[in-house]
C-alpha cells in the first residue's frame, strides 16, 4: 500500500452505514478505501475493510520492532545510492 491513506477516504452517514453495511464494506474494498461514518457531522468511527485491516496491523507490528526501527535509522545514515537496475538484481527480478 503505498499510497497516501488519506486520499481513500470516504464519508457517510450512520442511517446509511447501518442500512447498508454490507454494501459499504463492499464498495470499499473493490475501492481500496474506508468509510468515515458520521452523527450529525460529527466522526462515531471508521469502517475499514479486512484486507487495508491486515495491512495496517502489519505495518504497526513492524513499526514496534526496535530491531526494524534500528534497521531503517542505519539505513537512512547511509549515503549510497542504488539504481532500479541494482535493486532488481539484488532481488532476483
Amino acid at each position: 500500500m503505498i499510497q497516501q491513506l488519506i486520499n481513500d477516504e470516504k464519508f457517510t452517514n450512520i442511517q446509511k452505514a447501518q442500512a447498508g453495511l454490507t454494501r459499504l464494506f463492499i464498495d470499499a474494498e473493490k475501492t481500496t478505501s474506508f468509510y468515515r461514518v458520521l452523527k450529525n457531522d460529527q466522526s462515531l468511527g471508521v469502517l475499514v475493510p479486512d484486507k487495508i485491516w491486515k495491512s495496517l496491523l502489519e505495518d504497526l507490528e513492524a513499526l514496534s520492532s526496535p530491531n526494524y526501527r534500528n534497521r531503517i535509522t542505519i539505513s537512512r545514515k547511509d549515503k549510497k545510492i542504488y539504481t532500479s537496475a541494482q535493486v532488481k538484481k539484488q532481488l532476483g527480478l
